[in-house]
């Protein structure tokens, strides 16, 4: 099996970002991953954050921005992360008013054909990172499948995220097969449990407050119902550069840097074996 650099989420340790930037870092370096992916910058600068990584021999891989900042400003926001070195931007999520169903999606769209473009004149790739709501379908064609048909490969890479491809519906591995040479940066996220009204609440979008019996759960990956052997042998049969490890919340009584070593540690020991 293909030993893929592995990167981390930052999300998935926003709160110890938050605390300590250069710490949190430090024991994500620690950990045995190899890049990171941001979601945010936590008032640092990009010079700051380049030299950081540099220091710690940490990839700076891509960045998670929101569809709305890049649009307002294309070239000076992917500019940042320019500067920084990712080379890869991905659209993260879409608010309620722009997913398939709605007369915004078209917006979408068409917003992402523009950011490509911006993206392409940079230097950079623009991903596109999935939930499940892009698994609704349009005159029997995925809304997935319709972005990525419309906009060319040139300027939208995939970013699938096999959580969400799962709880959409799709088998994960497949589905990575299915965009063989466009799918340079996976996801890989576990969960546990079957798909709920509160799982964009576990996300940190919402304030409701979640009760501890809900049944499903994001899990460290290797500790969920995900086959990640099949997942990264898909990742590599389609050209895949970097794997991403994701957890939108601690679960199984873990805190958030715990398991993130626990995803790491077992990657480490599947792509080894």
């Amino acid at each position: 099996m293909k030993q893929f650099p592995v990167g981390l989420q930052l999300y998935s340790v926003r709160e110890d970002m938050q605390k300590d930037f250069k710490g949190t870092l430090e024991k994500v370096k620690e950990m045995g991953y190899d890049g990171v992916e941001f979601a945010g910058l936590y008032g640092h600068t990009p010079q700051e954050i380049k030299e950081e990584l540099n220091g710690l021999g940490l990839t700076p891989v891509s960045a998670h921005v929101p569809l709305a900042d890049m649009m307002a400003d294309p070239e000076g926001v992917m500019g940042i992360y320019k500067d920084i070195g990712c080379p890869y931007i991905a659209i993260p999520y879409l608010t309620e008013e722009y997913r398939p169903g709605t007369e915004g999606f078209a917006k979408t769209i068409e917003g992402a054909r523009i950011l490509g473009e911006t993206a392409k004149k940079l230097g950079m790739k623009l991903l596109y990172h999935n939930h499940d709501f892009e698994f609704v379908k349009i005159n029997g064609v995925y809304a997935l499948d319709i972005l990525y048909e419309t906009v060319p490969s040139d300027l939208l890479q995939t970013e699938l995220d096999t959580c969400w491809v799962n709880v959409g519906g799709e088998n994960p591995a497949d589905y990575v097969r299915k965009y063989a040479g466009r799918a340079p940066v996976v996801h890989l996220k576990d969960f546990y449990g079957e798909k709920s009204q509160h799982m964009y609440e576990l996300i940190g979008l919402e304030q409701e407050k979640i009760q501890e019996s809900q049944k499903f759960e994001f899990r460290p990956v290797g500790y969920g119902k995900q086959d990640f052997s099949d997942i990264l042998r898909a990742s590599e049969e389609a050209g895949a550069e970097w794997v991403i490890v994701e957890q939108d919340q601690p679960s199984m009584g873990k805190t958030a840097l715990e398991c993130a070593q626990m995803s790491i540690s077992y990657l480490k020991k599947l792509m080894e074996a």
